[in-house]
């Protein structure tokens, strides 16, 4: 088992590093870019629903919302009809960089799995999504 865990934190540290690289170009920093991902597709979430969607802490997607408020991918507003919630929205910006990034993310899914078979890659997955039941 330890060499499973030391593969998997290797294989972690060397797809966070690319993906940090790849989404740096477009000024996204990694992490962002899934917080982009959901609101592409349903902008105006509050941190709650986001941390929900994604498994993560709700300070967790205010920190990431702040950072990316600075970098002018998100804007906050109170909810009309509840003030006590902040709903998260795209700017323009974020729009802009909607394309490039989910290129980047094509391109470095092809570069995970270049060496893998169909076959390698179904099992992959299905271990991961395995670990991920198993730890979550």
């Amino acid at each position: 088992m330890d060499d499973l865990a030391r593969l998997a934190a290797r294989a972690h540290k060397l797809l966070r590093a690319a993906s940090d690289a790849a989404m740096s170009r477009h000024g996204v920093r990694v992490g962002q870019n899934l917080v982009l991902e959901i609101l592409w597709e349903e902008d105006g979430l509050t941190p709650g629903e986001l941390a929900a969607r994604l498994g993560l802490t709700t300070p967790t997607i205010v920190n990431t919302a702040t950072r990316m408020e600075t970098a002018d991918l998100v804007v906050r507003r109170r909810d009309p009809s509840d003030a006590r919630l902040v709903r998260l929205y795209l700017t323009g910006r974020a729009r802009e960089v909607r394309a490039p990034i989910e290129q980047e993310r094509r391109r470095l899914e092809e570069r995970v799995a270049a060496a893998l078979t169909e076959e390698e890659r179904r099992c992959v997955r299905s271990a991961l999504e395995k670990i991920i039941d198993e730890l979550s």
